[in-house]
């Protein structure tokens, strides 16, 4: 293996809609692993589902993202998962990363309770070979609980993780659409211009 000589975060998720949450993950892992960039990622939806009631199209998740990140200059938009053909799977994204750039080490961004179901994940062995896998630790699970599940997945898959000292930022994108519909406010949840784009689309207005 080549010397790594950069290092990359990466955000994945569906961002329906992008919230604070978010954004501080990203800010932290950005600080705390003194990465270069971290890219914001939404995952495509499959043609059949493009039309969603309640759920914002591609081209308008793209946009939150892009409207949210606009003013950090180590936020990037990537939409190398969105595709006509639906769902990009993380290994392959990630193992495709790695071949086209073998000198940067990548970070995967999640939180812990994406650590506790990455075995469901498709291929979580050639995951966890293609990056390093960053992890959010405080969120709905103890220190101890997060410590023995890091310690079994790296002992399963020989994976590496790293722990991010981040705040517990209780928002769901679930719970964000249906204050929309329910009229609630969106404020100090999710970015101004980005909350001023859901209103002027209507978006997750059913």
């Amino acid at each position: 293996m080549g010397l790594k000589t950069h290092k990359i975060g990466i955000m994945g998720g569906t961002f329906d809609p992008i919230h604070l949450g978010h954004l501080i993950l990203g800010e932290k892992a950005y600080e705390q692993l003194e990465l270069e960039k971290v890219y914001f990622m939404p995952a495509g939806n499959p043609p059949h589902k493009k039309s969603r009631p309640g759920r914002a199209e591609d081209g308008q998740r793209i946009e939150m993202v892009r409207l949210a990140i606009q003013e950090n200059p180590h936020f990037s938009l990537s939409t190398l998962e969105m595709h006509e053909d639906g769902y990009t799977y993380t290994y392959r994204t990630l193992e495709m990363l790695s071949k086209e750039h073998p000198n940067t080490e990548y970070y995967f961004i999640i939180g812990a309770d994406s650590l506790f179901s990455l075995e469901s994940w498709m291929h979580p062995g050639r995951i966890l070979q293609a990056c390093t896998m960053a992890v959010a630790t405080r969120d709905h699970a103890s220190r101890q609980e997060l410590s023995a599940q890091i310690r079994r997945l790296t002992e399963k898959f020989h994976g590496r993780f790293v722990c991010l000292d981040s705040p517990n930022i209780d928002i769901s994108s679930q719970q964000l659409r249906r204050w929309v519909e329910d009229g609630q406010s969106l404020k100090y949840y999710i970015p101004d211009n980005v909350i001023e784009y859901i209103y002027k689309n209507r978006i997750y207005h059913i």
